[in-house]
């Protein structure tokens, strides 16, 4: 049975009123004010319904339409596991891991990621595994980790299909080596979202030749991935033969400069540099006035082409 789980004070809206919600129509909050959201999620997480604890967690962990407090939304999952949501475990190890609310403890980490994995939950098979690939907070165990991909892949986790794909790329997990059986890996993941799947399978589709449909995949890789993962895919891109995804590299760091950051700024006005040397100047002058020393060693420069052509070397030499 419901009931109020928390010593903050009631919530404004009755009882009657939160629990006459149907799992979907909390779910929808979501996609309307995010500060009404929370005050809903908030009250429903305080009548004791757990799905709402763990969302209103997450609007906690993230600020959303509530001041962020890693702290509060790592109680609000540990109050939701309590109650056997297997989500909530998962997070509260992702809490751990990362140190969001409470000290980082990755041993502590792996073992509720282990609990929700064997519980059956892929993103606890997903997690867990990661550790076991790295050797972080458990014994490095690559055969266990590949147990745990597979697991996970067999329910549809796309994450886990791509790192199937990379184990059996790479002959990992007591794994011979089978380019073939990665490519498909690759695919299955590039179609299911996972923004790392659909770079593996674009490049893939770039070694065979497939310069057009490889495109088209970085492009949807580019749309979801994060900014580490697109600097890295940016260099890559930069790197090859094929004037187009270079372009694509470009249009990559584009991305990458709207995170506002100095490195990013330069980098982005340095590849403008032989397409659009004004605009090269124009982001390289915002980077140069962030206090970027290279920025402005650039713009003193009389020939930024040159200063482009050696830059192109430094990325390659780095492997960035």
């Amino acid at each position: 049975m419901s009931r109020p789980v928390s010593a903050e004070p009631p919530p404004s809206l009755s009882y009657a009123e939160i629990t006459g919600k149907s799992p979907e129509e909390l779910a929808r909050l979501l996609e309307g004010d995010p500060a009404e959201a929370a005050r809903l999620l908030g009250a429903a997480a305080r009548y004791g319904i757990v799905e709402a604890q763990a969302v209103y967690a997450q609007l906690l962990l993230d600020g959303r339409g509530v001041k962020r407090d890693p702290a509060a939304a790592f109680r609000w999952f540990e109050i939701a596991a309590g109650a056997g949501l297997l989500d909530a475990t998962n997070m509260m190890g992702r809490c751990f891991e990362l140190g969001w609310g409470v000290p980082v403890d990755r041993s502590r980490a792996a073992e509720l990621y282990r609990d929700a994995a064997e519980r059956g939950l892929d993103w606890g098979q997903y997690n867990y595994a990661n550790l076991l690939a790295r050797g972080d907070g458990v014994p490095l165990d690559r055969d266990a980790a590949l147990i745990w991909y597979r697991r996970a892949a067999d329910q549809g986790h796309v994450k886990s299909m791509n790192l199937v794909g990379r184990f059996t790329e790479e002959g990992w997990g007591g794994l011979a080596a089978d380019p073939a059986a990665a490519e498909d890996w690759y695919r299955r993941a590039a179609e299911g979202g996972d923004f790392r799947g659909r770079f593996n399978h674009g490049a893939v589709l770039a070694r065979r030749g497939e310069v057009e449909e490889a495109a088209g995949w970085f492009r949807k890789a580019a749309a979801t991935g994060t900014l580490g993962f697109l600097r890295s895919m940016a260099a890559y891109l930069e790197q090859q033969s094929h004037a187009g995804l270079r372009l694509i590299g470009v249009e990559v760091l584009a991305r990458c400069a709207e995170s506002g950051e100095a490195a990013d700024l330069f980098t982005y006005g340095i590849a403008l540099v032989e397409q659009d040397p004004d605009a090269a100047r124009e982001w390289l002058g915002k980077a140069a006035a962030m206090g970027h020393a290279q920025a402005r060693e650039a713009l003193a420069e009389t020939g930024l082409r040159g200063r482009w052509t050696l830059f192109r070397a430094h990325m390659r030499k780095a492997g960035m």
